[in-house]
């Protein structure tokens, strides 16, 4: 974190959000909302959020927790007893914002579903992320993320024509639906703030995957298109694609306008190919046979250079490309140092761990990282004695009870 954003106010100073999600949608959506200044007191099962248990470990340091759980405060309240419920009603009736992404129905069985929190905080505004959305004839059904891409028409679309479906191997349509209940939610608290009354934000992973569909819905509605998946090309444009180089890497560029494409034949010498005609035209060059041809001169010029050397002749030239990236090359590129896009973050085990920046920036309140994400219920005794204002005496019965853990009962077990 800079000096700037650790001394700038905060934009959401103020906004209190009860975080009852597991793995990475809803925690995510709750890590960007805490980045940017919201008190988020997550609730998590005696056995902790499974997101503590993905990805990789040092020792017993879930790196990924660390990040997606950063700038939270972390409660263990076991949710199927009622004096659970009861505490959980509590804290909702001083929050702004409850943040749950459970299937449909699960919430409101406990009793703590949007009706049952309107009762006690008539101004609440309540996110709910789901596989299929609160309602419609496929709501029921359990959708993660990679389920959804494929409801929505995204896995269609993704890898190389002459193959199966690919996947990314990231969860870009959790994170993407993250923003999206992060954005509703912010526009709930304007009309909150306006009006007085709160919402319900009904955000669907499959809805936020096909809304990367934009281009698509109005070419099948009037043309019939039905794309298929296209590789490492932009559909119907060319030279837009990934190009070998000499070492064994690839170079990404995307020479998309007519004044770009330009720029990019005379860096070639091949000035021929602006007045052929099968490439002197951005419709013409869409064309899949001369898209090919295109592509494949392309590819043997790239060839004679390393992915460093290209890029920078490429970039020189004023012709937007990039090498493909792996971590080791971003962790060594100063833009990411200089956007301080690689965070330093304290972390009471291992010293320090790196994690991703805060996005978006902002010039007067930036968003910053306040702390590592924290040991399962290690602010349970807090929240309760300092939110809630409980006697030692009512925190110890609800420890002995097994209703909640703080961390030295978490890790007694």
């Amino acid at each position: 974190m800079n000096a700037a954003a650790a001394s700038s106010p905060n934009a959401l100073d103020g906004v209190r959000v009860l975080e009852i999600c597991t793995t990475i949608a809803g925690p995510a959506c709750g890590r960007l909302l805490a980045d940017f200044g919201a008190d988020v007191i997550k609730i998590e099962p005696p056995d902790g959020d499974p997101v503590r248990q993905l990805g990789n470990h040092v020792g017993d340091v879930a790196l990924y927790a660390a990040s997606i759980l950063r700038g939270k405060r972390s409660m263990v309240i076991d949710l199927k007893n009622s004096e659970g419920v009861a505490l959980a009603l509590a804290l909702i009736a001083q929050v702004d914002v409850v943040l749950e992404n459970n299937r449909p129905g699960v919430l409101e069985r406990m009793g703590l579903g949007y009706e049952a929190a309107k009762k006690i905080k008539p101004d609440i505004v309540y996110a709910r992320i789901s596989g299929y959305g609160q309602d419609g004839p496929s709501s029921q059904l359990p959708g993660y993320g990679a389920i959804c891409e494929a409801f929505g028409g995204v896995r269609h679309l993704t890898g190389d024509p002459d193959r199966p479906p690919s996947r990314v191997a990231l969860a870009t349509t959790d994170y993407l639906s993250s923003v999206y209940a992060a954005f509703g939610i912010l526009a709930a608290l304007r009309h909150r703030d306006r009006t007085g009354f709160g919402q319900v934000v009904d955000v669907a992973l499959y809805e936020a995957a096909f809304s990367q569909m934009e281009s698509v819905v109005p070419a099948y509605d009037k043309l019939g298109n039905v794309p298929i998946r296209q590789g490492p090309n932009l559909p119907s444009m060319a030279p837009n694609s990934l190009y070998p180089t000499r070492e064994g890497g690839y170079v990404l560029i995307a020479a998309n306008s007519r004044s770009t494409y330009e720029r990019l034949v005379q860096v070639m010498d091949r000035p021929e190919l602006l007045t052929d005609p099968r490439y002197a035209t951005i419709r013409s060059r869409g064309l899949k046979a001369n898209m090919q041809s295109l592509d494949a001169m392309v590819a043997d010029w790239t060839r004679g250079f390393d992915g460093p050397v290209i890029e920078k002749l490429l970039q020189d030239a004023g012709v937007p490309a990039s090498r493909v990236f792996t971590i080791q090359d971003i962790f060594d590129d100063p833009h990411y140092a200089a956007r301080d896009m690689i965070a330093r973050v304290p972390h009471p085990v291992l010293g320090e761990v790196r994690q991703t920046g805060v996005v978006p920036k902002l010039s007067v309140t930036p968003g910053r990282i306040r702390h590592t994400g924290p040991e399962l219920g290690a602010d349970t005794e807090s929240v309760l004695r300092d939110d809630l204002a409980l006697a030692p005496d009512v925190i110890a019965a609800l420890v002995d009870a097994g209703v909640v853990r703080t961390t030295s009962t978490v890790e007694s077990l």
